[in-house]
């Protein structure tokens, strides 16, 4: 059987004879993978122009619904793909990370861009920046889509999650992808990319598939298309490098196998539950995928007086780490994904063995439950030991990509952190302490060299993700060996796959580019109080300006009395003298509630609720006998989906405020969100 290619609207065997993938338990035949043929460069055109322009067309929240359809239609497939799965050699819970886990992305990312993006086609980031002394003149920053492709070069031990984390982000920016996974997993990401067409909730174009080589893929991108690529440090740095990359400045992104470390905190007692935590950490992380993970722990590194005891603890969980068939009950661990793996692991091991001490495992000598040991890819735990790692290089500079952990100790914590640097760059690292002075010294001596840091005690242990799980709302990536690349973190993935454009001119202009108010913009003044508009009616730059009100200390005093807020500054004229403002002043939440007096229109009408304030600033003190008056003005509009439970379609209305007093200075500036009914459409 040769697995197939989805290129340009249609599913393509490649030509030929290909490379033959196997199933990783029993070692028979999955199928084989060829590209030879495929026209690459007719692709990246589909993808732009059939799969770019629907996207392009379609605002975030229309993404994010569409996102949000995929990953119900996936989730209702999920038991086809747990049965490929463990062909991978994957267990059930292996494989729960990489299709639910992946799944799981696709649906934060779905949530994140309704809950955080403005409902259009482009964002705008970051406030107005004024640019002129009189303020005619702004600037602003906008995101649209890139009018490319985003390639996306995944590795084998995460064939779902791997494709699922970089999609994600970038249909929700807009721009069309093309996947190649790992050619030794590829049939898993083949089965679920077979659902995702099928489906038809994306637009053509918007997703490719390549089952083999990516042949001269690389020699047609353009100045619009993004490499995103997860593999070996080698491998990146060649792609990197391409001469047509380089030559377009393409943007690529790299998260490559690091020399994750784990450490244990100085204090810490065996029998204690840092200790337990600390044993468990580690040997989930050799264990898990079979230790397959770019952020498993390869370094495990531990004051010097608990070395034998967490060095018999470990061995102690690992020999009841039962390794076979993943589908026979009791089994914990699987094989590596292929014969050439176990291979390139046994090489690595023979490698950390020269300085180092090899203290379990690492022997072609092991049980296998279920299944034949010399057909299948497996590979037993294996514990070795560095007795000198601040002058021993190879556990700082040799991984083997399976179940291969090295035991290192330090002296005290200033060691710790010098022997973690030696990485020169990971992923991950976590420190389990109950000590938070030790772990500030620690978070800060090590972060420049670790792309995220877990600091592990029994207050947060029970809620935990543990030291190997990536999070869409935190980065992914490291510096140096680790790639010096990010996925994920939240919108920050989102951006990655656009332009950031700084746009200048009139605030009036910027308003008609933007679709939100700026400071100096035409304001737009009608008969008609905003508050009576429904969302549809209302304009952006439309404004209110209240009448006057005079504050006095009758005003002062009753809100004092009502709020509890009997502050020194608002009540003692003598320390109110000797204060910074030099007098008595109102409260500032005096001021908010006096505006909002002054701007609400009381009668029942359109707007349903007050949805939030944001970004308060008290810019100047308002004394007693001050004169304040209120501008309140239309500055964005955010168009809600109607839920099945909701009786009225609705949209978030931002209204820009600003409190001036008799001198038209600010003293108050603000943002406040309502909740408005809309029309049906």
């Amino acid at each position: 059987m040769k697995l197939q290619s989805y290129l340009s609207g249609q599913w393509v065997e490649g030509q030929g004879a290909g490379v033959e993938v196997f199933n990783a338990v029993n070692g028979e035949s999955v199928g084989e993978v060829s590209s030879t043929g495929a026209d690459f460069k007719a692709a990246l055109e589909y993808g732009r122009e059939k799969g770019g322009r629907a996207l392009r067309a379609m605002t975030f929240h229309e993404r994010a619904n569409m996102l949000k359809a995929l990953g119900q239609h996936l989730m209702s497939k999920k038991e086809d793909f747990y049965r490929v799965s463990a062909w991978t050699g994957a267990t059930r819970a292996d494989s729960w990370v990489d299709i639910e886990g992946g799944v799981g992305t696709v649906f934060t990312y779905a949530s994140l861009a309704r809950r955080e993006f403005a409902n259009e086609t482009f964002m705008v980031e970051g406030p107005a920046e004024k640019l002129s002394k009189n303020g005619t003149f702004i600037g602003r920053h906008i995101l649209v889509p890139k009018e490319g492709v985003s390639v996306h070069i995944n590795a084998f031990n995460f064939p779902c999650w791997g494709m699922l984390e970089k999609i994600a982000p970038s249909l929700i920016a807009g721009v069309p992808v093309i996947v190649k996974p790992a050619t030794a997993s590829c049939y898993l990401t083949e089965v679920m990319v077979k659902e995702i067409v099928a489906s038809g909730i994306l637009p053509d174009g918007a997703i490719q598939l390549i089952c083999g080589s990516v042949g001269d893929l690389l020699d047609h991108l353009n100045e619009q298309d993004v490499v995103t690529f997860t593999g070996s440090a080698s491998t990146g740095q060649m792609l990197k490098t391409h001469p047509n990359i380089v030559a377009n400045s393409i943007p690529f992104t790299m998260e490559a196998d690091s020399l994750n470390c784990s450490i244990l905190g100085e204090n810490v007692e065996p029998g204690s539950p840092e200790f337990d935590l600390f044993v468990k950490g580690v040997a989930a992380e050799m264990t898990v995928k079979a230790g397959q993970k770019c952020t498993a722990i390869r370094r495990t590194i531990v004051q010097q007086n608990r070395i034998e005891a967490v060095a018999d603890a470990l061995k102690q969980r690992l020999g009841k780490a039962t390794l076979g068939d993943p589908s026979v009950e009791g089994v914990r661990m699987g094989p590596l994904v292929g014969r050439d793996q176990v291979n390139d692991v046994r090489a690595r091991v023979e490698e950390l063995k020269q300085g180092n001490e090899l203290i379990f495992g690492g022997t072609e000598n092991f049980d296998v439950v279920g299944a034949d040991r010399d057909k299948g890819a497996f590979f037993p735990p294996t514990l070795l030991y560095c007795d000198q790692p601040l002058s021993v290089e190879t556990p700082h500079a040799v991984e083997a990509f399976g179940p291969v952990s090295t035991i290192m100790p330090y002296q005290n914590i200033e060691d710790a952190i010098a022997i973690a640097k030696l990485g020169r760059g990971s992923l991950v690292a976590s420190l389990v302490t109950e000590d938070n002075a030790e772990a500030a010294k620690v978070v800060l001596g090590t972060a420049a060299y670790h792309g995220r840091i877990l600091v592990l005690n029994q207050d947060c242990a029970k809620e935990s993700t543990g030291h190997g799980s990536p999070l869409a709302q935190l980065v992914h990536g490291g510096p140096g060996r680790a790639g010096g690349g990010e996925e994920l973190g939240g919108a920050r993935a989102v951006k990655h796959y656009m332009q950031r454009t700084a746009i200048q001119g009139s605030p009036t202009t910027m308003t008609a580019i933007t679709k939100e108010f700026n400071p100096g913009s035409m304001q737009i003044k009608t008969d008609v109080h905003p508050f009576r508009r429904i969302f549809d009616d209302l304009q952006i730059g439309e404004t209110l300006i209240t009448h006057r009100r005079t504050l006095t200390e009758a005003d002062i005093v009753n809100f004092g009395c009502v709020s509890g807020d009997h502050f020194y500054a608002h009540f003692d004229e003598v320390a109110a003298k000797d204060s910074f403002f030099g007098k008595r002043v109102a409260h500032g939440y005096l001021l908010i509630s006096a505006a909002a007096g002054m701007f609400v229109d009381p009668a029942q009408g359109p707007v349903i609720a007050n949805y939030g304030l944001e970004n308060l600033r008290f810019v100047e003190p308002v004394a007693i006998g001050d004169t304040i008056q209120a501008r309140l003005t239309c500055k964005q509009k955010i168009k809600k989906d109607k839920r099945p439970d909701e009786v009225k379609a609705t949209g978030v209305v931002e209204w820009d405020i600003e409190i001036t007093n008799q001198r038209d200075e600010p003293v108050a500036v603000y943002s406040i969100l309502t909740l408005v009914e809309r029309r049906e459409n």
